[in-house]
């Protein structure tokens, strides 16, 4: 967990995968305690975090699926009002970067509208578990949960 944070504590801003929100909100019991971790310390303030609307998306589509509409309004709120966390809208830049990420990485428009978003917004890291974003670290550093479970 120190490796943990001592690597987020090298970035002012950090870009969040949608994947670090489901993983909390399910209090997932492999990686909760990194979500916790990397969650307590935006919300003091430790570093600033930016994640882009299409996490709302992705986020919030699974309550809406099985008719919990109030459960999805409870998500989207959570992530509007979080302390030191940025809901990015995707502008013309965003999508442009993401489109170059696209064509340089071969990436999912998902994943890159993500990145991109906190491209732009001058983050220099990316935390996520997608081990198929190692390929953007030319771009920024990704952080992937799975590095600093505790086996």
């Amino acid at each position: 967990m120190e490796r943990f944070r001592e690597r987020l504590g090298t970035h002012p801003i950090v870009g969040l995968d949608t994947s670090i929100f489901i993983y909390h909100v399910e209090a997932h019991p492999r990686y909760q305690p990194l979500t916790q971790a990397l969650l307590v310390g935006v919300q003091a303030g430790q570093q600033h975090a930016i994640t882009s609307v299409v996490t709302v998306m992705e986020l919030t589509v699974q309550p809406w699926r099985v008719g919990r509409p109030a459960v999805a309004r409870e998500y989207e709120a959570l992530l509007f009002h979080f302390p030191n966390l940025a809901l990015a809208d995707v502008t013309r830049d965003v999508a442009r970067r993401a489109a170059q990420l696209r064509a340089r990485y071969n990436v999912r428009p998902a994943d890159a509208l993500q990145v991109a978003t906190a491209v732009v917004h001058r983050a220099t890291a990316f935390v996520t578990n997608d081990h198929r974003l190692a390929r953007l670290s030319p771009e920024l550093d990704i952080i992937a949960l799975d590095d600093f479970v505790v086996a």
